[in-house]
């Protein structure tokens, strides 16, 4: 996560506790149900920015993962996970087998495949 989405983060959510720190010294209308709909509010926007600045880019972080590991052919020059070059010489269905520059071939989980380098 980026420093500047930290720190928007961090603003956003000191306001949003000053908000339900100020909204619990207003004096309750009649029956008290006036009173929640500023907590209610105030709940659905902490949701929304969590969504928005976390769970919709890890899920498109995770769909272009699927759509590289999915596009995988023999040949294709592939890093692992643990920082492994190596070309993708047979794909199976829950994993694949690359070969290093030594000759020796190691198999992967899909998962495993982060990149496929430029170049």
């Amino acid at each position: 996560m980026k420093k500047s989405r930290i720190s928007t983060l961090a603003l956003m959510v000191g306001l949003l506790l000053t908000l339900v720190g100020m909204g619990g010294c207003a004096p309750a209308g009649e029956g008290g149900a006036a009173s929640i709909m500023p907590l209610i509010l105030i709940l659905a926007l902490v949701f929304g920015m969590f969504y928005f600045l976390m769970i919709r880019p890890m899920r498109q972080r995770e769909k272009k993962h699927d759509l590289m590991v999915s596009d995988l052919r023999p040949g294709d020059k592939v890093v692992t996970a643990g920082g492994i070059y190596g070309q993708v010489e047979k794909i199976d269905e829950d994993s694949v087998v690359i070969k290093v520059e030594s000759g020796a071939t190691l198999r992967v989980t899909k998962g495993g495949v982060i990149s496929r380098p430029e170049g």
